[in-house]
């Protein structure tokens, strides 16, 4: 079958008549035929512009202008629409930067070649060379002198007029995704652009990025259910990290006063809109800092982003206008619960008894042995966390939830910690850190006691990390963002699975 087409309707009725299969089969017919003449995948094709360099040095031009000057240029890209009109066509191109026309004639590329060309399909790959000018609609396009079929694709692209739209489909063959919907291409181009402009600001800070282990014996850093694995060499199980934070705080013991990871981690828990098995997250620390420096930092830092990335600060994210140039708002836990529940008596939120007795108001499930700490993070978590639509940070974690966070020295039922809440959702964690070995080991003995009582995702007792508190941890503040989420916000993803360019399926 000849896939040309000059309009929209007759190329939805043509591929509706024949299914993938037929199409794919007839497809490697010409593929067998391209074999017995030639090479079918040459490899020898050098391009010396793209699309996106094309349009933006001449794309001001005007059509006597280019004619005068003959400019050429060579391309290569897949055939994104074709339109054949007796001795001449038109071909869209597209490459990694956008899409430039081609025109080409019988009589200038000769009648074998041009034939040949006539059999060739949409998602085709092809390499062509002439000259540029206008057409009489004005769009820039390149007189063909030269042309050859770098790759025969097998499979026909989706429908060309509708796009790829199925979720489904997009997030399992992303490729298609991204040949499709040039504004993917863009979103992902977004995302390492926020990547590599965090790198840029941390560096100038005087930060040194480094890498630690994702096999670890003990799976520290974070409250996570970890993933398992065996070595066999070793004949030892290990896990996949939940987090790099225990080993980069044993950096700063060592010496090294501002250190950063961005990192991938894993954690084996349940798939949402929010949540991936494996995620990206940055996780920077600075000895002699405390964590309210860090929560100016972060400040700075996205503000800064924002405006590197997407040239303003106020964002539009679902709907909701997010505002990350005015000062970020500053709660601690009880001031935020206070806030957005007014019906609550703030004296009695240290009164595990009276919190325990308000969460099953609230619907919310409550364990016998929770303390007040947990209870009023759970109740936070459940009537405010998704309320905190512009930049909150909410500070004055309880101890009970902050195993590695050093408690406050005016009260020491809550720790020095910050979380950072954009759009309803987590966005950044920190603390001063804890460097108190003994104080340490203490925490880690109580979260193996809850572990031994089925809290799957409380820590394991790390006494390599103890050892090196051991040695003397400078006072040290320490925060991880996650960048996915970030990536969602500045680009106005509903999902987590629009910023990673292959999410968790499950199996087909």
């Amino acid at each position: 079958m000849q896939e040309e087409t000059s309009n929209p309707s007759e190329s939805a009725v043509e591929e509706n008549k024949l299914d993938v299969n037929k199409l794919v089969a007839q497809r490697r017919e010409k593929l067998a035929a391209i074999r017995e003449q030639r090479q079918a995948y040459p490899n020898d094709f050098h391009r010396d512009a793209n699309a996106d360099q094309i349009h933006g040095l001449y794309g001001k031009r005007s059509g006597e202008s280019l004619e005068e000057d003959e400019i050429r240029v060579t391309v290569a890209g897949r055939m994104m629409a074709k339109r054949i009109m007796g001795k001449t066509s038109f071909t869209h191109v597209q490459d990694g930067s956008g899409r430039i026309q081609l025109h080409i004639r019988r009589d200038v590329v000769g009648d074998d070649l041009y034939a040949d060309y006539k059999t060739w399909d949409v998602g085709d790959i092809v390499g062509a060379s002439g000259t540029l000018f206008r057409t009489k609609t004005d769009e820039l396009t390149i007189r063909v002198d030269k042309l050859e079929l770098l790759v025969k694709s097998l499979r026909p692209l989706p429908e060309k007029w509708a796009g790829l739209t199925d979720t489904e489909t997009r997030y399992r063959q992303r490729e298609l995704d991204l040949i499709m919907n040039p504004e993917v291409r863009q979103q992902f181009r977004k995302r390492t652009r926020v990547i590599k402009f965090i790198r840029e600001f941390l560096d100038t800070l005087g930060f040194l990025e480094v890498e630690t282990p994702m096999l670890q014996a003990i799976p520290g850093g974070a409250a996570a259910r970890p993933f398992k694995t065996h070595h066999n060499a070793l004949d030892a199980d290990f896990y996949l990290r939940i987090a790099p934070e225990l080993y980069l705080k044993r950096l700063v013991v060592g010496g090294f006063d501002k250190v950063y990871e961005i990192n991938r981690n894993f954690r084996n828990e349940g798939l949402s809109t929010r949540h991936n098995p494996e995620f990206t997250m940055l996780e920077f620390y600075q000895s002699f800092a405390r964590y309210d420096d860090l929560m100016d930092l972060i400040e700075t830092m996205l503000r800064d982003v924002a405006l590197a990335v997407c040239s303003e600060t106020s964002l539009t994210w679902q709907g909701e206008t997010i505002d990350l140039g005015a000062p970020f708002t500053r709660l601690s836990m009880e001031q935020a619960v206070a806030q957005f529940n007014p019906e609550m008596e703030v004296t009695k939120f240290r009164d595990a008894a009276y919190l325990k007795a308000e969460a099953e108001r609230l619907g919310i499930p409550a364990e016998a042995a929770w303390g007040w700490g947990k209870l009023l993070t759970e109740i936070f978590e459940k009537t405010v966390e998704s309320k905190l639509i512009n930049p909150t940070y909410i500070t004055a974690y309880p101890a009970e939830v902050s195993p590695l966070a050093r408690r406050n020295d005016a009260d020491q039922e809550i720790t020095d910690r910050f979380e950072l809440f954009i759009g309803g959702r987590e966005i950044a964690n920190g603390f001063s850190e804890l460097n108190d070995p003994e104080d340490q080991a203490a925490r880690f003995e109580a979260q193996v006691a809850a572990k031994e009582a089925g809290d799957d995702e409380a820590m394991y007792f790390d006494a390599a990390y103890v050892r090196a508190l051991e040695h003397g941890l400078p006072p040290t503040a320490g925060a991880g963002i996650g960048i996915d989420r970030l990536v969602m916000l500045l680009t106005d993803a509903a999902s987590i699975r629009d910023v990673l360019l292959f999410p968790q399926l499950r199996p087909e």
